[in-house]
């Protein structure tokens, strides 16, 4: 399985403290099946001020430290950017990093607040897909206004969007509300792919096959297996060998 949202680069946002944090999330995660994996450290100017090279540091200690541990994990880096007009000048000066698909196309990882999808944000969207960026929207099933009306989705997807569900959500631990509206985005069929969103390994650890059983009992055996291998891979597939 490929998880392509997740915290596990060590000190650098509110995921793995230190290092040590690092390995044991990496170790949850290959027990669980996960062998390809992309680190996406939050970018929010203000709370988190990373940038490409506060995240190629970490992910270069993190990284090595897998090959010293041996533990079995393809991993890549990329960001989960927080909707701001501060980013514009950081994609501009080529700040932030996105994932990479096979053909070559750049996707930013978007993340919208919690509670409301700023005013703007389709602007934002739109200017972004202008520039040839694609937009995988974060686990919008935990937005607040997007769980009040889902279809407050319809103008991003139109645009081009794909849609990123937590995993932990389909099993109800976001809320009864959250895994409601993480069946019915998937019953519409606008789920391009599950991720784990981890962030330790206690509450939120790198664990997604129970979503994606979940997944299975919904969509099928086919459409499960699509959300966890090649859906993530259409996305990230050139951040790594070919398999």
């Amino acid at each position: 399985m490929f998880d392509i949202h997740c915290h596990l680069l060590p000190g650098i946002d509110d995921g793995a403290s230190t290092l040590e944090q690092s390995l044991a999330l990496a170790r949850i995660a290959v027990a669980d099946g996960i062998t390809h994996l992309v680190c996406t450290p939050h970018i929010q100017p203000g709370t988190y001020n990373n940038n490409l090279n506060t995240i190629s540091s970490a992910f270069s200690l993190f990284s090595y430290a897998l090959v010293e541990h041996e533990i079995p994990l393809h991993v890549a880096m990329a960001a989960e950017v927080r909707i701001c007009p501060e980013i514009l000048p950081m994609i501009a000066s080529g700040n932030i990093p996105m994932f990479k698909a096979p053909t070559g196309e750049m996707t930013m990882l978007l993340e919208f607040p919690h509670s409301h999808i700023p005013p703007g944000s389709d602007k934002m969207v739109r200017w972004l897909r202008e520039q040839g960026i694609g937009v995988l929207i974060a686990h919008p099933e935990r937005n607040k206004e997007m769980m009040r009306n889902v279809d407050k989705l319809l103008p991003f997807i139109n645009m081009g969007c794909k849609l990123q569900l937590t995993a932990a959500s389909l099993v109800g631990r976001f809320g009864d509300l959250s895994k409601i509206v993480a069946i019915e985005l998937l019953k519409r069929g606008w789920v391009s792919l599950l991720a784990t969103d981890a962030h330790n390994t206690n509450r939120r650890p790198p664990v997604m096959h129970e979503g994606r059983s979940v997944c299975e009992s919904i969509v099928g055996v086919e459409l499960a297996n699509m959300l966890v291998n090649e859906g993530p891979w259409s996305l990230v597939g050139g951040m790594f060998a070919p398999r």
